[in-house]
């Protein structure tokens, strides 16, 4: 059964105000209608941002502990309703329930984390170079914020943004991906039931090219948050640039997972299926390429691929599954095409590689896992990001080889190393160029309180997660307190 979601803006639930509406249909069964959503235009965007203008200057006042009790009430109500988002998620975007589930629950524990550090935004105090004198230094917000969200988290991914920005007394105007809007507009209906004053946070759905357009043009707009595709992350920062406007970005990835010949094969095995089919691969962290020693590559890729055939494919509903479909008739079609690419180049089809359209599956846009070996480092399927479940399995003869492959992209976000050899595993740390390092572990499975980010081309330096996140939506102050009861020029006093 359907829900009509409308805007929320300035605390009331409102139409687009052009009246138009759009559909929401699950990618595993296109008959079901997920929910009705208002299609907004700048219009809608412009009355968003005028409420929350409005209420940031009250909000700002709220001391910050404050902030982090509406916080702490969010993440109960989370808790309580985990089961019921999770599965408003899996009807909407497809992933299993086991992967919704932990998709609510990485937004219950950011939720917790913002409580905790409402008491923590530290700043500093240290000495003055003059006499009866202090120096401090400390946080402050920084306006209104634009939220923009991709949709294969479209729970945690929004958390780890909004729940930051508001601790530290900004803000938001939120505009959820087009294809996942139900879960986000839950979330917002949390927010304001946890106590969230009106005006502080505001939703409004709608395309990227209107409403993401409007959100970071607006010149009372004072910062962006944005992950997607590096394409559209470049647009966005040159968008940004012109004001000086602050701009954080999470974008692409194409990640890779060394396996060495003194690994642990049967881990490393479980890594890459995980890493390379969870979420049928539609991560920014999915293992996209695995590098194989030579001595175990042709062993390692039956044993994957027999693994890989095995994998069932269906509605993330059913329990029983263990991969859903992709999140749109769109992305099937973008996957086939980097298929059809890899078998051009010359790439051999391990397995997988077709639409799957049979009875049980002609419903939605499901895709087999698919594996390539004989790719080599410079092919595109080896270099661009695919968002989808196809794995490029490549061949090194060293650590220092495998390491030179893994980072012959663009891009700079996860990794994973399997083997043995400290010596080995420290080296790799060292030379990766990426912003997480996995050892004996597959390149998803970040945690709330550490940063997440990458290098080159998969973001402009911010670090979402953790403490960084605080960092980014909020502005240093520094304070000077003269006590002398005289004129102290720094730099040109002297004294003895």
């Amino acid at each position: 059964m359907s829900k009509t979601y409308k805007n929320f803006i300035g605390g009331k639930r409102v139409p687009a105000q052009s009246g138009k509406t759009y559909e929401n249909r699950s990618p595993a069964d296109t008959s079901d209608i997920v929910g009705i959503f208002p299609y907004s235009d700048a219009s809608d965007v412009k009355l968003a941002v005028e409420a929350a203008k409005k209420a940031y200057e009250t909000w700002r006042k709220v001391p910050a502990p404050k902030r982090g009790e509406i916080m702490r009430k969010a993440a109960e109500l989370m808790v309580a309703r985990k089961e019921a988002i999770a599965k408003i998620m899996t009807r909407e975007m497809g992933k299993v329930l086991k992967e919704t589930r932990g998709d609510v629950q990485e937004g219950i524990d950011t939720a917790f984390y913002a409580f905790g550090e409402s008491r923590r935004l530290h700043g500093q105090t240290v000495p003055s170079e003059l006499p009866n004198k202090t120096c401090m230094v400390f946080h402050q917000p920084v306006g209104v914020w634009g939220i923009i969200s991709p949709w294969n988290f479209p729970m945690a991914i929004p958390t780890w943004k909004i729940f930051p920005a508001l601790t530290t007394g900004n803000t938001v105007v939120f505009k959820p991906a087009t294809d996942t809007p139900a879960t986000a507009g839950e979330f917002v209906e949390i927010l304001a039931e946890a106590g969230v004053p009106d005006g502080v946070v505001n939703i409004v759905y709608g395309p990227g090219k209107a409403v993401g357009e409007a959100i970071i043009n607006d010149p009372d707009i004072r910062g962006v948050s944005f992950t997607g595709s590096s394409l559209v992350g470049k647009h966005i920062a040159e968008v940004c640039g012109k004001t000086l406007k602050r701009c954080s970005l999470e974008l692409g990835g194409k990640n890779a997972q060394i396996v060495m010949e003194d690994a642990d094969l049967g881990l490393a095995l479980e890594g890459v299926l995980w890493g390379a089919f969870g979420t049928t691969g539609q991560r920014c962290t999915a293992t996209s390429r695995l590098i194989l020693h030579e001595s175990i590559h042709d062993e390692f890729v039956a044993r994957l691929a027999d693994r890989a055939r095995a994998l069932k494919v269906g509605d993330g509903l059913d329990e029983a599954n263990e991969m859903g479909p992709c999140v749109s008739e769109a992305q099937r079609k973008s996957i086939h095409n980097y298929v059809e690419i890899g078998i051009k180049e010359g790439a051999k089809l391990v397995c997988g590689g077709q639409a799957l359209t049979d009875a049980a599956h002609k419903k939605g846009w499901f895709y087999a896992p698919t594996i390539f070996s004989d790719v080599l480092p410079d092919m595109m399927i080896a270099k661009e990001e695919i968002f989808g479940p196809v794995l490029s399995v490549l061949k090194c003869k060293d650590i220092n080889e495998a390491v030179r492959i893994l980072n012959n992209t663009v891009y700079g976000l996860s990794s994973a190393v399997y083997t043995r050899d400290i010596n080995r595993a420290f080296r790799a740390i060292d030379d990766i160029e990426a912003g997480i390092t996995y050892i004996n572990a597959p390149t998803i499975g970040a945690e709330c309180h550490l940063p997440f980010g990458g290098v080159k081309e998969t973001g402009n330096g911010h670090r979402e997660g953790g403490w960084t996140a605080f960092d980014i939506f909020s502005e240093l102050k520094t304070v000077y307190i003269d006590y002398s009861g005289g004129l102290q020029k720094a730099q040109i006093d002297t004294w003895d």
